[in-house]
């Protein structure tokens, strides 16, 4: 590979999480106005989009932006689990029955 093509190509970042703390930090941040959303993201090595997408959720959390809230996404995560849990049970339950219902014949 020559320098040319290595130089367009960056290794991908591990992805990383952090404390709601540490995100309501950084919103505050954003929010003062000292600085501009890039580089409140460069000062603290995080990505533009995901600081963001962080004070854009904050401003549904504080009812100032239509949306999902936070705990309104939790608990939609929450019935999609046990809704595709339910879904295997069913599945399970209905090959059972045509397993039985063959060795009864």
């Amino acid at each position: 590979m020559s320098i040319m093509e290595s130089m367009g190509k960056k290794k991908p970042r591990p992805r990383r999480s952090f404390t709601p703390e540490f995100k309501a930090e950084i919103v505050e941040l954003c929010r003062r106005g000292d600085r501009s959303v890039g580089q409140i993201a460069k000062d603290f090595d995080l990505t533009e989009t995901a600081v963001r997408d962080w004070v854009k959720q904050a401003e549904v959390d504080a009812g100032e932006r239509d949306g999902l809230t936070s705990s309104e996404r939790e608990e939609l995560a929450a019935l999609r689990r046990e809704n595709r849990r339910l879904r295997e049970d069913v599945d399970i339950l209905k090959r059972a029955t045509a397993f039985f219902a063959k060795e009864t014949r």
